[in-house]
């Protein structure tokens, strides 16, 4: 199934945010044109990495924010094999240490030969790869996409006024 879906994906190329259609951690495929005319947050999350305190930002943003914002994770094992895990063990590390809500996904390659399709659109789109865990794509309902790297922590400023809260 995994394996039709990727070729699906690989010979109909995606023009927006919203033809994507992934797994969350549950296994649940969400399709993301449920997403339109919303703002989303896209973050390339680990559980063991010097950034992964920012999952306390990302669910106070979704406690504070989620009716402005929609945050979507996606653990990835890119740098420095900060994301070992099973979806299950991913799932249990972020409600026991944060409480995360929010919807997370299946472990994908943020950056790599086998870099997702959707971080080859994302890097289509801004010109701007993952070089870190916590990098965030900010996307528009009217379709912008601005890169946010590592060390700009969700709440900041910069990422608040683009929300507009």
């Amino acid at each position: 199934m995994k394996f039709l879906l990727a070729l699906l994906i690989f010979i109909s190329p995606m023009t927006t945010i919203y033809d994507f259609k992934m797994n969350s951690l549950e296994g649940e495929l969400i399709d993301f044109a449920n997403y339109k005319g919303k703002t989303l947050l896209i973050v390339n999350v680990a559980s063991k990495c010097g950034f992964t305190p920012q999952y306390a930002d990302l669910q106070q943003m979704q406690d504070q924010y989620g009716g402005k914002v929609v945050i979507l994770g996606f653990p990835a094992n890119n740098f420095g094999g900060q994301e070992p895990g099973s979806s299950l063990q991913i799932a249990e590390f972020c409600q026991k240490n944060y409480g995360v809500t929010f919807q997370m996904f299946e472990k994908i390659s943020v950056k790599g030969s086998d870099q997702h399709p959707l971080y080859q659109f994302l890097k289509e789109k801004t010109g701007q790869e993952p070089s870190w865990n916590f990098c965030k794509y900010l996307v528009k309902p009217d379709g912008t996409i601005k890169f946010y790297p590592s060390k700009v922590k969700p709440m900041d400023k910069e990422i608040l006024d683009e929300i507009g809260v």
